[in-house]
């Protein structure tokens, strides 16, 4: 079965209350004892969250709000010559903070005015009917806490840096904002395992990493790219395919490395069309045929 963010660290729940994050013996905070323990501590403000009250503050060090400013501010020099003009715009529009890290109450503030998408907490891993099914409530889950110091521009899971810088910047987007949504219709609306794989697979191939022809360059838009300070610096010179969602739902990727198949449209307004309009109405029937073109291709 397809799990989305299985890079997630799992979390676990005792049997005393308590909550731990199992970081793997590669992870750069694996033998940092205060690290882990901040883990622990806001991933237990997530798996206490209670639905439709205000999301609990996570009281950042200094030393974490350093690595958002570092991280922010280097791939704010990155967007503006990597990112699409449309997500610019939008970043403009949120204005997020760059000197601290912003409380995800706070950003569901900014953003729910612009196109009325708030944050959930989520500890780590979010069943993937889940994840997905809350876009088209206007909702997103995102994790809170940031990687390890010791290297603000590397992180093997995705953290509030990835989540709010990568996500939140393109929510802040009335077009961008309206195909989460339709991903979220689509999760929805699939009823089979293997059609809700296909749909989250073309989400992976576009907000996450998606590239499209923008002022006559090749340009990105997909949050993992944007909020990645290695990736967004390799993406175009990957293996670039055209926008194909036989393709895109049928391609497997490796989480733990540089996406080297990346799927570029022609505009934003061809993203919207084929992508947009394939949430917009498929079912399982509409999946099936596809997976089946795609695999024959």
């Amino acid at each position: 079965m397809f799990e989305e963010a299985q890079y997630f660290a799992p979390v676990a729940a005792n049997d005393d209350g308590t909550v731990e994050v199992q970081l793997a013996a590669s992870h750069p905070g694996f033998a940092d004892p205060v690290y882990r323990a901040r883990r622990n501590a806001i991933a237990a403000l997530a798996v206490g969250y209670v639905p439709g009250t205000p999301i609990p503050t996570a009281e950042y060090t200094e030393q974490e709000h350093e690595v958002w400013a570092i991280v922010s501010r280097e791939l704010a020099l990155k967007h503006r010559k990597y990112a699409t003009a449309e997500y610019q715009r939008a970043v403009t529009r949120l204005g997020l903070p760059g000197d601290r890290i912003p409380q995800l109450q706070e950003v569901g503030d900014l953003l729910e005015p612009l196109t009325g998408f708030r944050y959930i907490p989520a500890a780590g891993l979010v069943p993937l009917r889940d994840f997905y099914g809350v876009l088209a409530d206007g909702l997103f889950h995102s994790t809170q806490y940031i990687r390890h110091h010791s290297t603000p521009l590397y992180t093997p899971e995705p953290d509030v840096i990835h989540e709010v810088i990568g996500h939140a910047n393109a929510l802040a987007s009335d077009r961008y904002a309206a195909l989460y949504r339709l991903a979220g219709q689509a999760a929805r609306r699939v009823e089979s395992d293997e059609a809700l794989e296909f749909v989250s697979k073309v989400f992976w191939f576009t907000l996450e990493f998606g590239v499209m022809t923008d002022d006559g360059e090749l340009r990105a838009y997909g949050a993992g790219i944007l909020s990645s300070y290695g990736e967004i610096e390799e993406f175009r010179g990957m293996d670039i395919r055209p926008l194909d969602l036989a393709a895109m739902g049928t391609t497997h990727y490796d989480i733990t490395k540089y996406q080297d198949v990346l799927f570029r449209a022609d505009s934003l307004a061809h993203l919207e069309d084929v992508v947009g309009g394939f949430w917009e109405s498929c079912d399982d029937e509409a999946v099936l045929r596809l997976i089946a073109e795609g695999r024959q291709g």
